[in-house]
């Protein structure tokens, strides 16, 4: 069995609220009777993509005791994100890694389109995806953008495009049991391409979804957290607040 946490879009921008919310769920993941496998984070990670927002960014992470795996979002900037948070070479292009862990592939993917809201998989990102689809092995898609519209008008407006490109390699490869996003600001499960697609709650703030009235973003709801339970290549998922 392999247990992993996932949070989404912290939006961390030297703000001490931004902070405290993001110190919350990790100190709450910290404080598990049972460590989560890996720790994973899909996307929006900082707010305005800057070097002293990914060292900060790089500093609370830190504090987790487990792999912490992670993938850009549109507000993320390749360049100091790869500087600052992973200790590379500052260059632009894709930043997609594959993990093994408890005998899950994981594939934490770069579908952001630079200085856009919306998502796409470019040639390369998709070609990476097939060359890392091992044969056999349980495998996870992580990505910032979610390939299935929210019901929400403004968000269905900056999700993934083109997500035909994703679902194919989805359906041609069985060994893959779910797709994870974040983007949504909002908990969320659904189906796409026939697997199960699970979007993880915001740390930041939550999405209001139209039938809920009010203005689009609440800045009250507690930050979340999401669990992903894989069995027998089965996913069951826990939503909680931190």
């Amino acid at each position: 069995m392999a247990l992993l946490a996932q949070i989404s879009d912290l939006h961390l921008d030297g703000t001490e609220r931004a902070a405290d919310r993001a110190r919350r769920v990790l100190d709450y993941l910290n404080g598990l009777a049972r460590p989560v496998d890996a720790l994973l984070v899909t996307g929006d990670i900082a707010d305005h993509g800057t070097e002293p927002e990914y060292e900060e960014v790089a500093g609370l992470l830190a504090t987790v005791s487990v792999p912490v795996l992670t993938c850009p979002g549109n507000h993320d900037v390749r360049g100091p994100y790869r500087k600052a948070l992973l200790g590379d070479e500052p260059t632009g292009g894709p930043i997609n890694r594959q993990h093994t862990i408890a005998g899950l592939n994981i594939l934490m993917v770069d579908g952001t389109v630079p200085a856009k809201g919306h998502g796409y998989l470019d040639d390369e990102t998709v070609g990476w995806i097939v060359d890392h689809l091992r044969d056999g092995t349980p495998t996870l898609i992580a990505l910032h953008h979610p390939p299935a519209r929210m019901h929400e008008p403004f968000l269905d407006g900056i999700l993934l495009h083109e997500p035909d490109r994703l679902a194919a390699l989805v359906e041609g490869h069985p060994q893959v049991i779910a797709v994870l996003a974040g983007h949504a600001h909002t908990a969320c499960a659904t189906t796409f391409a026939g697997k199960p697609l699970i979007v993880a709650p915001a740390v930041t703030y939550t999405l209001r979804m139209p039938w809920e009235g009010g203005s689009l973003d609440n800045w009250d709801q507690p930050p979340g957290v999401a669990f992903h339970v894989v069995e027998d290549n089965q996913l069951t998922t826990h939503f909680r607040v931190a």
